[in-house]
C-alpha cells in the first residue's frame, strides 16, 4: 500500500525515528526517504536496522542507522549528535519506539514497571530535549509523539504500557506550550491496532479479528502506512498551526 500525497516541505528536511528499524517505524523510514528527507534510525534491532538501511541505500539521501538503546539516555544524546553531525539540525522528531508486551498486575515488579515507563515514556522526553534547541536555531520543527489508543478503550493485560501512553498526551501538551513560542509544534499520533509482522505474529488471532470488526466503524485492517500517511502530514508545513493536539488514527474504535 502506498498513498501519493508529496510535500515539498519535507525534501532533505532532516528527520529523527526512534523504533525505526521494524514495524511502524520502518514504515515511517521508508516513506519520509520516499519524500526526500534526510532520515535517521535508531533501534536496538542491528539485523533489522541494516537490512533496512541497506534496501532504502538508493533513494534521494540514504537513510543513517544507529545502533542505541534508548533507554540509556547518554546513548540517546549521542545517537541524537551523530544524525545532527551527518544531516544537519534535526527539524522532525518522531517519538516512535515503544513495547506492548503484556503483562498483569500482579506479575509486574517495580523493576518491570521502571523498564516498561524507560521504554515507552521516558525517552519521549529526553530525545524532545534533545533535538529542541536544534529545532528552535533553525527556525522551527514538528515533534510527533505516538501513543495509543489502547487506554482510551479500557484494554486489558497493558497497565503500565497504557499508564505511559496516556501520559505522552499531557507531555506533549506541556512540550507544546513550552516550545511554541520557537514555532515547535508538538503533536500526539494516536494509532489503533495496526497490523504490523509482531501484532500478527503474536496476537491477532480468530478472537483478535473478530474484536477488530465488532469495534473499529471501519472494518478494514489498519495497515503501518496509514500510520505514516498521518505522521508526514503532521510533519510537513502544511500541518503549520496544529499543535498541542491528539491525531487518532483506528479505524473509529475510540
Amino acid at each position: 500500500m502506498s498513498f501519493s500525497a508529496l510535500y515539498p516541505s519535507l525534501r532533505d528536511r532532516v528527520v529523527l525515528v526512534t523504533g525505526g528499524a521494524t514495524g511502524i517505524g520502518a514504515c515511517l523510514v521508508e516513506n519520509f526517504a520516499a519524500q526526500g528527507a534526510r532520515v535517521g534510525f535508531i533501534d536496538i534491532d542491528v539485523n533489522a536496522g541494516l537490512a533496512l538501511a541497506e534496501r532504502l541505500a538508493g533513494s534521494a539521501h540514504a537513510p543513517l542507522f544507529l545502533e542505541t538503546d534508548l533507554t540509556d539516555i547518554a546513548a540517546l544524546d549521542r545517537a541524537v549528535a551523530q544524525v545532527r553531525e551527518r544531516f544537519g539540525p534535526i527539524r522532525v522528531l518522531l517519538n516512535n519506539a515503544a513495547n506492548d508486551r503484556r503483562h498483569t498486575i500482579q506479575e509486574t515488579t517495580s523493576d518491570a514497571w521502571d523498564a516498561s515507563v524507560a521504554v515507552n515514556l521516558k525517552h519521549q522526553f529526553f530525545a524532545a530535549r534533545a533535538v529542541c534547541e536544534g529545532m528552535r536555531e533553525a527556525g522551527g520543527g514538528s515533534i510527533v509523539n505516538f501513543g495509543s489508543m489502547s487506554w482510551m478503550a479500557k484494554q486489558a493485560g497493558l497497565p503500565v504500557y497504557e499508564t505511559c501512553k496516556a501520559a505522552v498526551q499531557g507531555l506533549t501538551r506541556s512540550l507544546a506550550r513550552e516550545l511554541g513560542p520557537a514555532n515547535i509544534r508538538v503533536n500526539t499520533l494516536v494509532p489503533g491496532w495496526v497490523m504490523t509482522d509482531k501484532q500478527l505474529r503474536l496476537w491477532v488471532d480468530d478472537a483478535g479479528r473478530a474484536e477488530i470488526a465488532r469495534n473499529q466503524c471501519i472494518n478494514q485492517p489498519l495497515q503501518p502506512e496509514h500510520i505514516a500517511a498521518m505522521a508526514l502530514f503532521l510533519a510537513a508545513d502544511d500541518s503549520a498551526m496544529c499543535t498541542a493536539q491528539d491525531f487518532i488514527v483506528d479505524g473509529g474504535w475510540v
